[in-house]
């Protein structure tokens, strides 16, 4: 296959060749864990709830099969055709969640989503991915531009967002964005300090965060009092690691998807802990490790602004997502409801990581070997070259 790709100069033979076949074939794994353990997870979870016991699966079948044709289609982008996405994107994604303030569905005390014919989608999601590289090129035209303010409408930009989702409000989701925001700071050269100074007001905000919303005070008291409060879900979810030990119970033998509400989505690893055990676990682990690692080894040999900062942005907001919900689950940090990418039941979610990975395939793509093979295919000798 790999040498009838050489001599295939069609855009899906150009794009076979250009993208990181090895980040690939870690969605593909990552997918196929989402449809393994959400055939373990979710009948518990649907019967619980009085609806059909397939009615999760069926649902995620759909959204990872939907998220596996986003992630192919994404890649194959130009670098003008990911900025324009984003742009639209992050456009519509901005007026969607504006609308959940006014028309979204209250859960739990937040409006964060909008009633659709066939499921709820959460728009502040697409934000992620698409300020992400919105910011980028803001940041990069500074550098092309003399007096362009870049700078400026990034923050304000920002600023937007943080009022939106504090109105929601969505802290977690807010963390997420400003750490991506903050990331892409840095790795433009902002200044030491002011970056110091910028995760100082972090930290302030997340005391003001402490002491003006009663959910987050009570997340972080929980944490860090194991003795007071309810721990319920957090004691259920260790519990069920210690139970699979280091091969697990065996398929379909676990307990903790009867006993937790979130165990098709916020504690779908606690599962995988109890049925496969360990090293599952760090298999798991590992492969959302390699798509960061090679991600990054991969910027490591660009030169361009607007790439590094978008995909620094986009690894970032993926990485710290699959971090939020290992280490709730392990409770390793306060507990927050965050997907795991690809695993976890959600279409918005999955659809949104899709868009991530996407758009991170596309600007990494090897564009420039690819520019010099197509040269040398062009002539008789260097594709019969090409093709031995």
């Amino acid at each position: 296959m790999n040498r009838l790709s050489r001599i295939d100069n069609s855009s899906i033979g150009r794009w076979w060749r250009s993208v990181d076949r090895m980040t690939l074939a870690c969605v593909g794994t990552l997918i196929g864990f989402g449809y393994i353990l959400m055939l373990a997870a979710s009948p518990a979870v649907a019967v619980r709830i009085g609806a059909s016991r397939n009615m999760f699966i069926f649902k995620q079948v759909m959204f990872l099969a939907i998220a596996g044709l986003i992630v192919v289609g994404v890649s194959m982008l130009s670098r003008k055709g990911v900025m324009r996405l984003a742009f639209i994107g992050c456009v519509v994604a901005i007026g969607a969640t504006a609308m959940t303030l006014v028309h979204g569905i209250e859960i739990k005390g937040a409006r964060r989503w909008i009633a659709l014919p066939m499921m709820s989608v959460q728009p502040s999601e697409f934000l992620k991915p698409c300020f992400a590289v919105v910011t980028a090129w803001l940041l990069a035209q500074r550098r092309v531009r003399r007096y362009f303010p870049g700078m400026l409408l990034a923050f304000a930009g920002y600023g937007v967002i943080l009022v939106l989702l504090k109105s929601q409000p969505d802290i977690g989701m807010l963390t997420v964005i400003t750490t991506v925001f903050m990331a892409q700071l840095f790795v433009d050269g902002l200044n030491i300090l002011l970056v110091g100074i910028g995760f100082g007001a972090m930290g302030g905000a997340g005391v003001a965060a402490y002491f003006i919303f009663p959910h987050v005070r009570s997340r972080v008291e929980r944490f860090l009092h194991p003795n007071v409060g309810d721990h319920y879900q957090i004691d259920t979810a260790l519990r069920a690691f210690g139970n699979g030990g280091l091969m697990g119970r065996g398929p379909g033998e676990g307990r903790v998807k009867d006993l937790l509400p979130d165990a098709h989505a916020d504690f779908v690893f606690a599962v995988a802990g109890e049925e496969y055990g360990m090293l599952i676990c760090l298999f798991i682990i590992a492969v959302f490790a390699t798509i960061v690692i090679r991600t990054v080894l991969r910027l490591l040999r660009e030169d361009d602004p607007f790439l590094i900062l978008a995909t620094s942005g986009l690894v970032t907001g993926f990485g710290l997502q699959a971090f939020v919900n290992m280490g709730s689950t392990l409770h390793l940090i306060p507990t927050k409801g965050m997907t795991l990418p690809f695993i976890s039941y959600g279409g918005s979610s999955a659809m949104s990581v899709a868009l991530t990975i996407g758009m991170m395939l596309a600007l990494t793509r090897q564009h420039v070997r690819q520019s010099r093979l197509g040269r040398t295919l062009a002539t008789p000798a260097g594709a019969w070259k090409a093709a031995t």
